[in-house]
């Protein structure tokens, strides 16, 4: 097995064996902590522009907009926030309480669609309630392990999955 060196890599201080190597619990969470806050709330630049999170795109979004599916078998807006929403539930339930019961996928996508502006904002509350919570727990937690890692992992990648589908819907809603 080759091993990673100064002299391969410039970005890497010393010579590194990435099997037998550990992360330290403190330098997962600090970028993690970084990567939730692009996805969820304001970009520092990592992947996102300027006023590019999913709560501040979502801001820019009325109800209106957010019912309409933007195409012939895509999802509404507001689908895709229910589910963004019930994705950080469902890994809740699992690593939080345990709860290993089978889970609809597809539930949101069959019973979410049109919305009121008030439906509309309860939706956006319960995803910043969810995340927030989530967020909290993270920053609780002090061992991380197999599951809480790739918890958090699914969390940001699945959200800014969704994140770029909803600003490439809005490419077209807002037209």
């Amino acid at each position: 097995m080759q091993s990673w060196s100064r002299g391969s890599n410039p970005h890497l201080k010393e010579q590194v064996n990435p099997m037998s190597d550990q992360v330290k619990a403190e330098d997962f969470s600090i970028n993690l902590f970084k990567l939730m806050q692009e996805t969820f709330e304001s970009p520092d630049g990592i992947f996102l522009d300027k006023n590019t999170s999913l709560f501040q795109t979502l801001e820019t979004v009325s109800a209106q907009e957010a019912s309409i599916p933007v195409g012939g078998k895509c999802a509404s807006l507001a689908a895709q926030v229910a589910h963004v929403t019930f994705f950080i539930e469902a890994f809740e339930r699992y690593a939080i309480h345990q709860d290993t019961s089978p889970v609809d996928w597809g539930e949101i996508w069959r019973t979410v669609e049109k919305v009121t502006p008030e439906e509309w904002d309860a939706l956006k509350n319960n995803l910043k309630q969810t995340y927030e919570r989530i967020n909290g727990t993270f920053h609780e937690n002090k061992m991380w392990n197999e599951d809480t890692i790739g918890g958090a992992l699914s969390i940001v990648v699945h959200t800014a999955y969704h994140l770029g589908e909803i600003r490439q819907a809005l490419c077209v809603l807002k037209v």
